[in-house]
């Protein structure tokens, strides 16, 4: 099927900022749907299946009218991923997303697939909320801006982040530094969050203040944390003693967001996870919420989202085959 549209009124301003340096976004979208866009000036020719000429057609549309401003490559690969998932291009917020407004310095930051949307809303109604997904659905990032909104409008008196040194095949002891030097590189994303939505000046002002923390998961033994929002990142790495350690540390007027992915635990062989585990013991327990992410929640380049349902497809396959041989 063909499909042709021409802008009008015709802005070479906005038409620029849609195609992209040598069209490079449009070679983008090729890249996504079974389309080849052609374009001469403001007039484009769509080549294609219906369904995948309108998706292609409805997502220039929507970002023609976003394009006042030059569009930045996440936000184009973060409308890619609406067209692969299926869902409306580059949709604005609707009336139950719209209640959803993180104070950050990330003015457009919201969910953005009804997962992740559901996750905030997990996150903001409950006192103990469980993230559990594959890489790069944003489980940590949403937590973390969740916990920086709840600062800025002084509803906790503290952040506090946390996760286990369980080493993915390395050593602590081989690495160089104190303690803190060789924890420091497992806590790197979580900087890496929070330099995002506050910036760097206010983060290290912030943990001068004592309104930041960052810590080892061991380091949380003993203490009771009142008025905090606490966040335990990679939770698959804990073991079942360490989870209700953890969990155990929640006092009055505080919060706590329990991030992990099922798929990549490096406890050694035979050890259960602690969020595994969690999961099970906590599914019915009232004012504990639990969010699942798929691959169709991933909103970093679409690779990834490929590489998570390619693993997803292969723990499957072995899993047939683990049945049919104990058949």
């Amino acid at each position: 099927m063909l499909l042709r549209h021409t802008f009008s009124p015709l802005d070479n301003t906005r038409l620029s900022h849609l195609c992209g340096p040598l069209d490079e976004h449009l070679r983008l979208l090729e890249a996504v749907l079974p389309v080849t866009i052609t374009r001469r000036q403001g007039a484009f020719r769509i080549e294609g299946s219906k369904r995948d000429g309108e998706k292609a057609l409805g997502l220039l549309t929507a970002l023609y009218e976003r394009a006042k401003k030059p569009i930045s490559a996440e936000t184009f690969q973060l409308a890619l991923d609406d067209v692969r998932r299926g869902d409306a291009p580059a949709r604005a917020p609707s009336a139950d997303e719209g209640d959803i407004v993180l104070h950050t310095r990330r003015a457009d930051l919201t969910g953005r697939t009804p997962n992740q949307i559901e996750y905030l809303r997990h996150i903001l109604s409950h006192d103990i909320s469980f993230g559990i997904g594959p890489a790069g659905t944003g489980k940590t990032f949403l937590a973390v801006a969740c916990a920086v909104d709840a600062l800025e409008r002084s509803t906790v008196q503290r952040i506090i982040l946390t996760r286990p040194a369980v080493e993915a095949g390395e050593r602590l002891g081989f690495l160089p530094g104190d303690l803190t030097q060789k924890v420091d590189p497992y806590l790197r994303p979580l900087y890496d969050a929070l330099y995002d939505l506050m910036g760097f000046d206010r983060v290290t002002k912030a943990f001068e203040r004592g309104t930041l923390e960052i810590a080892p998961l061991a380091f949380m033994r003993g203490r009771t944390l009142n008025h905090a929002f606490v966040i335990l990142d990679e939770a698959q790495n804990t073991t079942p003693e360490q989870m209700k350690m953890f969990l155990t540390r929640i006092g009055f007027g505080a919060k706590a967001v329990i991030t992990g992915d099922v798929s990549q635990i490096d406890l050694p062989r035979g050890m259960p996870s602690g969020l595994v585990d969690a999961a099970q013991v906590l599914k019915n327990v009232k004012g504990i919420a639990m969010t699942r992410f798929t691959a169709a929640d991933v909103v970093r380049h679409p690779l990834v989202a490929r590489i998570v349902e390619a693993y997803d497809a292969q723990q499957a396959q072995r899993e047939q085959l683990s049945k049919a041989e104990r058949r």
